[in-house]
């Protein structure tokens, strides 16, 4: 009898989530209903599967609705009833068309009309809904006579009155407005609640044939859907065997261009592969994924394929990766195996300024109506749901603010506080709004909306109502085309080495960059900003504890320095092992034969598999089974429960010893949830290697990528800094030379406008074009007559020193600005300027310091070029010890001067604690760690220099200052503001730091992770 239940997923009005609405129903003794949330289908697959299991019957549809007002209730008759409901409001979404008052001429739907929006005719799959409350009206001839077609009606939205409340809110949330703003119309009657259905029936038992109509309705709706089948589209040419024919002759051509013509162990490996995807039926995917990526490197784009995909020779030999399985040992299983019923999973990456040319290809290639981003739903976050709640109950910006910004220990307790925190922490987890997944895209074989309505974003690309977990449940793999800052790095230096240097780098060519010297060296060093995944202070700090000097030995560290490896302990402990070889035995044989490499530690996802394999004799496939239990990867407690009794029991066949078993199975359970893909590591490396190849030989030109791309760990001062270290000079904007992005010349980088933080970009872009169309400016008189520009603009181009070409001084420019500006009319442009000379003035000569440069770019830039943040400074001195000398300086107190890069947040079990990174007026980077009793007498105070008081700590090759006092040094102040005293020293406070925040449990001490160093006794 509840054809109209609303859940969570109706945005903004529904209360309830999905398990509990089907719970409740259960407790209700409901047989039968029917989930209808607003203009989605979102949550409809999930309540198929939770209906099954309560043994409650589903009926699946759509509340359609415009703004507010209820149109009608769709409920679909089969599969083709919810494509039908699709299409209507995918049409309605895109619009092309608007949702009417009365319903579509559906043809495996029934409609249900509520009573004000009644038509007059009634088709035959159409019928009134009429509420409980309702029934009075029914002694209005006007309405007697439609009970033929009418149904019960029972709207549920909400639960209790805490609920409802809570609905009011969402309603309020959705408008806009303070709650006493809302009227009537705008939120659900008080009676939208499940009641058993017992007490239901009672109301309508003098209208019989009422519940037969609804009873109808139940029997006839049979939406039944095949969750086991695969929907993604089937092949790539016609059919199946002709996907496996040109699967087979690519991997054979791609197996003689990877490996030549003899390779046996390859061709095995290729053979084995080849059988495993025949008889899963994933030839079409892995087709599909090679056509994209043909049609990359076609148009010349870099792609990195990565993730599990690596452990595939045919992805090896399809391009679609560059990581050879067999170099590593990576096992196939990992990726695909018999046992595994959901498709692989390739993620490729591509620059960010060339995935939009990848995904219209891809639209293009396989049909709009068949391709669509999976949806995300974007759930209310701490700081939204306080502030949003907050505006309901009408709380000043002051106290949002606050409310926002501060945990809930530091909220005031008055009452509106206190309901606010109420019901801000019931939305905890609530979906807020539909978003677009980040790259995960579906190829359907059918007609999208056969399964979900589609949503259109300012993106551009159609969205599926639905997650990428409901999207794998139902049968959907998606393919994940990401969009990566470090490949835009990579292919711009290549292009920048080309056009500077007249280089042709084949970047693509691993060969050349993994395992280079010179690239080992760097590694070894820490040298590496601007690289990806490697130039972070944690990273550079295990590169040169591991002393990282190879290929392989980067891969583990790119592994255990995930924090959920880290978090297990296995990190130190590699670390331990790695520089003290000689101080551990291999806890079991099988773990030096197989996990040697990595000193018998399970850095890797694959090394449970090894281990379950060569140890306990279970098959790889069901090794595979084991690491996604234990994972929690959509596996059940019996599942796991299953896996573990199976690997004692083949343990025990081979005659191991049971207390060595269970300590190996503990090792594993401990490890196997935080573990990371090795072919992610690997993939990661191949990228790290070719960045660094780029940073080594042609520095220049690969710090200027760095610096345009952005989205690296640091900000654009480092990396600045960072090229003028690699014997780049450096150029403010210059109207003349500069160009939008940052650009270089032979070893001269000119910063791009887009730099400067007051300038819009519309006429930067200007500034740029207008020089290539009519040539360089010769005067910044001339530069007035042909860009449109106003005198606060043009101040800022004077101040950053971008007419310096003309050989005037700043204050002799800003003089003739103003002169020309003050009475200009922009109407007079193109006619009075260009015909009459400008008059010449003799300026005064206004003797100007470096220092007022250094501040107009910390003003307008964020940071100084002309000279060094220590120039600045009230004391000349420097520091006793520079960066470069501290391996000498073992367990002695030190006291240095160093300016602030970063500094990172980290949770210890004696409280927060922070590491600093840090260069020396040398240029050279260093670390520092601020332990919480230090940090609260000698916090951070911003951006700039500090003195540095500390005992230097060398832990395997890398020392670490660890501080006991720090003090901020003052700037100069500012010879801009000689005769106003409260601005001399207020641009400093723009100078900037990097601040990353952890949340995330403290680390293990040695002491804790209790991984055995020697053989147990037996």
């Amino acid at each position: 009898m509840y054809l109209n239940c609303h859940s969570f997923h109706s945005l903004r009005y529904g209360t309830i989530p999905l398990t509990d609405l089907v719970e409740q129903a259960h407790l209700c003794g409901i047989k039968a209903m029917a989930l209808t949330d607003i203009n989605t289908v979102t949550g409809i697959y999930d309540f198929v599967k939770l209906c099954e299991k309560y043994q409650i019957k589903p009926l699946v549809g759509i509340e359609f609705r415009t703004e507010n007002d209820l149109l009608y209730i769709g409920l679909a008759k089969n599969q083709n009833g919810i494509a039908e409901m699709n299409r209507t409001i995918t049409q309605h979404n895109f619009g092309t068309a608007p949702l009417l008052p009365q319903a579509p001429n559906f043809k495996d739907v029934f409609v249900i009309y509520p009573l004000e929006n009644c038509p007059n005719v009634l088709n035959e799959n159409e019928f009134i809904g009429i509420r409980p409350e309702e029934l009075p009206k029914l002694y209005n001839p006007k309405w007697k006579f439609l009970i033929p077609k009418m149904v019960v009606l029972q709207p549920v939205t909400f639960r209790n009155k805490k609920e409802y409340n809570l609905h009011k809110i969402l309603r309020a949330i959705e408008k806009n407005v303070i709650g006493s703003k809302l009227t009537e119309a705008d939120y659900c009657k008080t009676t939208e609640v499940m009641i058993p259905l017992e007490d239901l029936m009672r109301k309508f038992e003098d209208y019989q044939q009422i519940i037969n109509n609804t009873e109808r309705i139940i029997a006839e709706c049979n939406f039944e859907y095949d969750f086991n089948t695969p929907k993604n589209k089937k092949f790539y040419t016609k059919d199946r065997k002709s996907d496996m024919k040109l699967l087979t002759k690519l991997a054979y051509e791609g197996l003689i261009w990877r490996y030549g013509e003899n390779n046996a162990v390859a061709k095995a490996r290729v053979e084995k592969e080849l059988k495993v995807i025949t008889e899963l039926e994933f030839s079409g995917y892995f087709l599909i994924t090679w056509d994209i990526v043909q049609y990359s490197m076609s148009q010349g784009f870099l792609h990195i394929g990565r993730g599990s995909g690596a452990n595939s020779i045919i992805a090896y030999c399809l391009r679609i990766t560059d990581i050879c399985p067999v170099e590593l040992d990576l096992y196939f299983e990992r990726f695909l195996n018999l046992n595994r019923k959901s498709p692989p999973d390739f993620d490729i990456d591509w620059s960010w300024q060339e995935r939009d040319t990848i995904l219209n290809y891809i639209f293009n290639k396989y049909g709009a109506e068949h391709v669509a981003f999976c949806g995300t739903n974007v759930e209310f976050k701490y700081r939204s749901i306080f502030r949003e709640v907050g505006k309901v109950f009408g709380l000043p910006k002051e106290e949002l603010d606050a409310l926002a910004k501060n945990p809930m220990s530091k909220h005031s307790t008055n009452a509106v506080v206190q309901q606010v925190q109420k019901y801000g922490l019931m939305l905890e987890k609530y979906p807020n709004q539909r978003s677009m997944h980040s790259c995960g895209i579906i190829i359907s074989e059918e007609p999208i909306t056969n399964f979900s309505a589609l949503e259109m974003p300012p993106k551009g690309f159609p969205i599926v109502q639905f997650d990428m977990h409901v999207a794998e449940s139902i049968g959907f793999e998606k393919f994940d085309i990401l969009s990566q800052r470090g490949i835009g790095h990579i292919d711009d230096t290549v292009k920048l080495v080309r056009k500077n240097q007249n280089i042709e780098v084949d970047i693509r060519d691993t060969s050349i960059s993994k395992d280079e010297a010179k690239c080992n060296a760097f590694l070894s060093q820490g040298r590496t900003i601007g690289c990806f995944y490697i130039e972070s202070p944690a990273m550079r700090g295990l590169l040169r504890r591991l002393k990282c000097d190879n290929y392989k030995v980067l891969v583990a560290a790119s592994s255990i320095i995930r924090p959920g490896v880290a978090q297990s302990g296995m990190m130190k402990e590699y670390i331990f092992r790695h520089n003290h070889p000689d101080k551990f035995e291999y806890f079991h044989d099988v773990f030096k034969e197989q996990l040697g490499e990595t000193y018998g530690i399970m850095v890797y996802q694959e090394d449970v598999i090894k281990i379950a394999l060569h140890y306990a004799g279970v098959p790889a496939s069901d090794g595979d089974i084991l690491r996604r239990a234990m994972s929690g990867k959509g596996r059940s407690k019996e599942a796991l429960q299953k896996v573990k009794d199976n690997f004692f029991a083949c343990c025990a066949q081979k005659g191991h010893p049971v207390e060595l078993s269970q300590e190996i199975y503990r090792q594993i359970e401990s490890f196997a949830g935080y573990s990371f893909c090795k072919a992610h590591s690997a993939s990661y490396a191949v990228e790290s290697y070719q960045s660094l190849y780029l940073k080594v030989h042609y520095p220049i030109e690969f710090m200027t990528a760095v610096i345009n791309n952005f989205g690296g760990f640091y900000r654009t001062e480092v990396y600045i800094h960072e090229a003028k270290m690699s014997g780049a000079k450096i150029h403010n904007p210059c109207v003349n030379r500069s160009e939008f992005q940052t650009t270089v010349s032979g070893i001269h980088i000119y910063l791009g406008f887009q730099h400067l933080k007051s300038l819009e970009s519309k006429t930067a872009l200007l500034i740029a074009k207008n020089r290539e169309e009519f040539g360089l400016f010769q005067s910044i008189e001339e530069f007035i007559q042909r860009i449109p520009i106003g005198i606060e603009t043009i101040q800022i181009l004077i101040l950053i020193g971008a007419f310096r070409f003309t050989g005037k001084a700043k204050s002799e420019l800003l003089v003739t600005a103003r002169m020309i500006l003050m009475n200009f009319k922009p109407q007079n442009r193109n006619w009075l300027l260009l015909q009459e000379p400008l008059k010449e003035y003799k300026m005064p000569i206004l003797p100007r310091s470096v220092f007022e440069d250094a501040f107009d770019e910390i003003e307008l830039l964020s940071f100084s070029v002309s000279v060094t943040p220590f120039n600045l400074l009230q004391t000349s001195y420097r520091g006793d010890v520079m960066s470069k000398d501290l391996l000498q300086y073992h367990k002695k107190t030190v006291k240095m001067l160093a300016y602030l890069i970063s500094r990172k947040h980290v949770p210890t079990k004696k409280g927060d604690m922070f590491f600093g990174t840090w260069i020396d007026v040398e240029g050279n980077f260093f670390d520092t760690a601020h332990f919480a009793d230090c940090l609260q007498k000698y916090p951070f105070q911003g951006g700039g220099c500090y003195l540095l008081l500390g005992q230097v700590e060398v832990d395997y090759h890398f020392p670490t200052l660890t501080i006991s006092k720090m003090a901020k040094m003052p700037f100069i102040a500012d010879p801009r503001y000689a005769s106003t005293e409260e601005k001399r020293f207020e641009t400093q406070r723009q100078i900037k730091e990097d601040v990353s925040m952890t949340q995330r449990k403290p680390y293990p001490q040695e002491h804790e992770i209790n991984l055995p160093r020697y053989k147990m006794n037996r």
